[in-house]
């Protein structure tokens, strides 16, 4: 892996982002709306100060999974990552490249959403807001990894979509964000232990009550080991072609 081709993967996606406008609107702009919606349906009531840090943590994982699953497809489709990977340049250098772009991308998605959530909609969280923003930033980070791995399994970028539900939705009922875990029959607590999803809404509940770093810490380095992995079979797993 060298560190000179990572970085400079790094830019080139950046570049490409930066000229497309309706991925940046999908990364910036929906989860915004989402949440303006939320606090607009229940204005006047406690739901948004409640749910509004969860749906930080979980409006990153979901977007830029599909964002870097079709990005990543598209790319191996017009033949550019096999073009890429005749240079001297490692899947390593590949598979982080992309995820140093969007992790960029991830942090600017983290300070806007969390910005008008707090300042615009009202959102009261009591624990310190950059813990809030890092654990959302790291969300984003595993999205990445996960849609890096899973366009591995898809041929066209349709079928990159249809990924979502199948490693998504399951966190989704998991996670605790529909009911508390402890209350959920035992098999799907115990499955809920080995979904990266779960942490970090457990993180954001603990950031809502008031938690700082000692509460967080655990769920923190859980989805840090995730990303570690994700990124290990991404790795692993890149095709240069679809065929």
């Amino acid at each position: 892996m060298s560190a000179h081709l990572t970085l400079a993967t790094a830019a080139r996606v950046l570049h490409q982002l930066r000229h497309d406008h309706r991925t940046l609107a999908l990364v910036m702009g929906l989860p915004v709306l989402l949440l303006g919606l939320v606090a607009w349906m229940f204005d006047g009531t406690p739901v948004l100060d409640q749910f509004g840090p969860m749906l930080v943590g979980l409006f990153p994982l979901i977007v830029m999974f599909l964002v870097t699953s079709v990005a990543t497809l598209r790319e191996r489709q017009s033949g550019t990552l096999e073009r890429l990977m005749t240079l001297p340049i490692g899947r390593a250098d590949v598979v982080v490249g992309y995820v140093l772009a969007f992790a960029v991308l991830a942090c600017v998605q983290a300070l806007v959403v969390v910005g008008f959530a707090v300042w615009v909609f009202g959102m009261d969280v009591a624990g310190p807001l950059g813990l809030v923003v890092l654990v959302a930033v790291i969300d984003a980070v595993l999205g990445c990894a996960l849609g890096l791995g899973g366009s591995a399994l898809a041929r066209t970028e349709f079928q990159a979509v249809q990924l979502m539900p199948a490693l998504i939705f399951p966190q989704l009922i998991t996670c605790g964000l529909l009911m508390p875990r402890d209350e959920m029959p035992q098999l799907l607590e115990w499955l809920s232990r080995v979904f990266p999803l779960t942490y970090a809404i457990e993180a954001m509940q603990d950031l809502a009550a008031g938690g700082g770093w000692e509460q967080v810490r655990g769920a923190v380095g859980v989805m840090s080991l995730f990303v570690v992995g994700a990124l290990v079979v991404a790795a692993t797993t890149l095709r240069r072609r679809t065929a």
